[in-house]
């Protein structure tokens, strides 16, 4: 199994430490979340990723193409590829507070596949035409790959058809698994493409932590703004929400906040979804049930693990408790 992390960039001593981490623990994957207000500039904050973390892919996990144009996006990618060459991933999703923080509507996700076709082609050094506008980026020296962040039919299906890749939020017990992949393995067959065409990550919410019940009463925060588009939009039954868990997740998603707080873990547990969602979306509690949940996911059919962990008690601390006494265990295991 391959592990990465992302979070939202709050200083750069996190970023330096967070590098310093992947490095040291072996992570494969770190990423910076664009999500404005809540954190730095993510293309800024991913510079300084690259040029801290000698060893680690590195991503944008993820921007959009509405607060960002995607010509501008791919010349972000391809400059940073010229600082980690090899190692950089531009991650692309409808926007979720990185659109609805600024007052914008995300786009849907039907348009994902022209944008990302768009990119790439720039990506390859060739010129390319989105809407009207034509771009060209003739001093590309290594094509990065564009990843599609998906949790929904359409963006699933996309990302098979059109992506390098997907960052998908959806769950990780077996169903959810097989669904989510299942998806975009049936839309990048009808596209003629193969079945490891895709690379696949599933991503989870994370918190590694010796007090695991602090870890738990922690976690409700990133859970809320999650599945409000994970498994809270639209209709919660399509989704696989067992039928007594709908009504209240679309109560979460009236309720809750794209700037996480305390009052959206409160949330999480007043509507009674913790246990469900947890199970369904994360990672947490003390390194000993950290790795029993991940050996579960590594049943239910993942193979690549992205957690987001912006929202954990301590990050730099999840992430090396996390590198220190679960990552090891798991590739000995495998070996």
């Amino acid at each position: 199994m391959e592990v990465g992390f992302f979070f939202w960039p709050y200083d750069t001593a996190l970023i330096r430490s967070m590098a310093e981490a992947a490095d040291a623990f072996g992570y494969d994957m770190v990423g910076i979340a664009d999500t404005p207000g809540n954190a730095m500039d993510p293309w800024v904050a991913t510079t300084l990723l690259a040029a801290a973390a000698r060893r680690a892919r590195v991503a944008v996990c993820v921007t959009n193409l509405v607060t960002r144009h995607p010509a501008v996006s791919a010349a972000s990618a391809a400059s940073l590829e010229l600082l980690a060459p090899g190692r950089v991933v531009l991650g692309i999703g409808v926007g979720h507070s990185g659109t609805k923080n600024l007052g914008m509507a995300s786009l849907p996700a039907g348009q994902l596949g022209e944008g990302v076709t768009f990119i790439r082609e720039l990506l390859r050094g060739r010129a390319a035409t989105y809407r009207g506008g034509t771009a060209h980026l003739p001093w590309v020296k290594h094509r990065s790959p564009v990843f599609l962040a998906a949790s929904h039919p359409a963006s699933l299906r996309a990302a098979g058809a059109a992506a390098d890749g997907a960052f998908i939020n959806y769950g990780l017990g077996a169903d959810n698994v097989r669904e989510s992949e299942g998806a975009v393995a049936q839309a990048a067959s009808e596209a003629g493409r193969g079945p490891d065409d895709v690379e696949i990550w599933q991503i989870a919410g994370m918190d590694c932590n010796e007090d695991g019940d602090a870890a738990r009463r922690k976690i409700g925060a990133i859970l809320a703004f999650v599945a409000a588009y994970v498994v809270g939009g639209g209709d919660p039954a399509r989704r696989g929400v067992p039928p007594e868990h709908r009504e209240p997740l679309r109560e979460l998603r009236r309720r809750y906040s794209t700037r996480p707080s305390d009052a959206d873990a409160a949330l999480v547990a007043e509507l009674g979804l913790f246990d469900y969602l947890a199970r369904r979306l994360a990672v947490c509690g003390t390194p000993e049930e950290c790795l029993a949940q991940v050996r579960a996911a590594q049943e239910a059919g993942v193979r690549r693990l992205m957690f987001s962990v912006s929202l954990a008690i301590d990050p730099v601390r999840a992430v090396r408790l996390f590198g220190e006494k679960v990552l090891p265990a798991l590739r000995t295991r495998l070996a």
